[in-house]
């Protein structure tokens, strides 16, 4: 194979080296989950300092990528794939992405496999490295190790659900590989050139390390949401178990109950107080936030450009058309329930130069980054609610997903809907509450997956039909579904086989 000759021509430089750095070597530049080797364990990671600086760099780091490709395009895949969104320019990755003619050479596509390839190394480096420090540098306590690795297996267990929602089987890394020998070169050779293993491979892995998470991630901190909990791996372990192959709604329903009940969480009085802001700082940490990417105002994000203005630099970034504008459908929708105040809180109307979509004296913009002090909201209350109404709505528990649909639109000053008649309907009334309460944060193209092609395809199939801004769509598949895998992943993997469809 041509790549495990590219690893014995490795092997061959480095016998009789003493240490070497693999980024040397550019036949190696792709290799999922490899790291510089600087000593004779294979690891430059040796003293508590050094695993402390990496479990900051979750945060401090890591998870502020989310930005553009864990948020910026997963709102493309989620909204734009169904019916909140136009893409909104004529940028040409994202447009195939809404006309479902994405293929292997989409430079989006291909920037987030790398991205969420890339965020289970840095976990691994934690992961698989912190009992050996620990066992080098005594100060290095068991309760910091076991808590470390718990929120490093919380981001890796969010990157690896991301992709595999995205491509079904991906690469699942569980290990750091070795430095290369002249001895171990075929040994090795998997650890570098990782295939892909099943869903439900992939799903086995997220439910051990996030029921690991569950044991030893930090305790919920009300001040502070920049954390991952012990309560946000049970809301990503909810999302797991509502997935094929896995699906259990009983787990869904267990997982809800206790993040609802144990940790203090409630509902924000007011729908638009989770992204409110004033002349001096964005809100965070509210009541309802489980985890949300945060920043100052000093050192903000910079994703609000890609949607609308900084609120409080009006000007910066407001020349060329926005990504994600809502669709007529959505407002549609929102005007439909009367449903005013989730409305104006994630769509806002403004003057702008370009009139891509609507008049430039009125275009609608998604509104839920308003500042470059807001947060990302990853995972919040109201989300889990709903996960929960869905799960009892899907085991046949009518009255109770009724009661939780109704806190939500309580809560959006809405009238409560009627105990539906039938089960079909509830799920139907579930999925709507989903739209409107959770529009542009990434679920309705999964969410509506999540109950079968037909549903998701009558939906993504009827657009540009509908409505003359949307592309004309090619019809949704089973194969459409899921991404392709990039080509520039299969020319540098050879283990790893195209999506079927591509």
């Amino acid at each position: 194979m041509k790549s495990l000759n590219k690893i014995y021509f490795i092997a061959f430089v480095l016998f009789g080296l003493v240490s070497c750095n693999l980024d040397y070597f550019p036949v190696t530049d792709y290799n999922e989950g490899n790291v510089e080797v600087s000593d004779d364990s294979g690891s430059q990671y040796s003293t508590r300092e050094d695993m402390e600086g990496l479990r900051n760099s979750i945060y401090n780091s890591w998870a502020k990528g989310v930005q553009e490709y864990g948020y910026e395009d997963y709102l493309i895949y989620t909204e734009c794939r169904a019916d909140n969104a136009y893409c909104g320019t004529n940028t040409a990755e994202i447009m195939a992405i809404e006309a479902n003619k994405q293929d292997a050479a989409n430079k989006n596509v291909t920037r987030d496999w790398d991205y969420y390839l890339g965020q289970m190394k840095n976990a691994n480096d934690i992961i698989y490295n912190v009992d050996r420090v620990r066992e080098l540098d005594p100060s290095l306590t068991e309760e910091e190790a076991q808590r470390w690795s718990a929120e490093a297996k919380c981001w890796k267990a969010w990157a690896l659900f991301q992709m595999s929602r995205l491509w079904g089987p991906v690469p699942v890394i569980n290990t750091i590989p070795p430095p290369i020998t002249s001895e171990n070169v075929e040994d090795v050779y998997f650890e570098y050139f990782p295939k892909q293993e099943t869903v439900a491979t992939v799903y086995a892995q997220l439910v051990e390390d996030l029921n690991y998470a569950i044991q030893y991630a930090p305790d919920v901190d009300q001040s502070n949401k920049f954390v991952f909990t012990k309560a946000f791996a049970k809301g990503l372990l909810a999302r797991v178990y509502a997935e094929e192959p896995i699906r259990d709604w009983n787990k869904v329903a267990e997982l809800c109950t206790s993040i609802e009940n144990d940790y203090g969480y409630r509902l924000c009085d007011n729908y638009g107080d989770m992204w409110a802001y004033d002349e001096n700082d964005a809100v965070r940490n509210t009541s309802e936030s489980i985890f949300e990417v945060q920043w100052s105002k000093a050192s903000g994000n910079w994703v609000f450009m890609m949607f609308h203005r900084n609120a409080y630099n009006p000007s910066d970034s407001y020349s060329w058309a926005k990504w994600v504008t809502p669709s007529r459908n959505l407002i549609a929708a929102y005007d439909a329930e009367g449903d005013t105040e989730r409305k104006n809180t994630s769509i806002v109307i403004d003057q702008c130069t370009w009139s891509n979509y609507y008049p430039d004296y009125e275009y609608a913009f998604m509104h839920k980054v308003p500042t470059n002090a807001s947060s990302i909201i990853l995972m919040r209350l109201g989300e889990i609610k709903l996960l929960h109404a869905e799960a009892l709505a899907c085991l046949g528990d009518l009255a109770g997903a009724t009661k939780l649909v109704n806190e939500i639109r309580t809560r959006a000053k809405i009238d409560p809907i009627k105990q539906p008649a039938s089960q079909d309907d509830m799920i139907d009334a579930v999925l709507h509450e989903r739209r409107l309460e959770l529009a542009f944060e990434g679920h309705r193209f999964f969410d509506l997956v999540r109950h079968g092609l037909d549903r998701v395809k009558k939906v993504h199939d009827a657009m540009n039909a509908e409505d003359p801004y949307w592309q004309t769509r090619l019809p949704l598949t089973q194969e459409s579904i899921l991404m392709p895998v990039p080509q520039t992943a299969l020319d540098d993997n050879p283990t790893l086989v195209q999506n079927p469809g591509y």
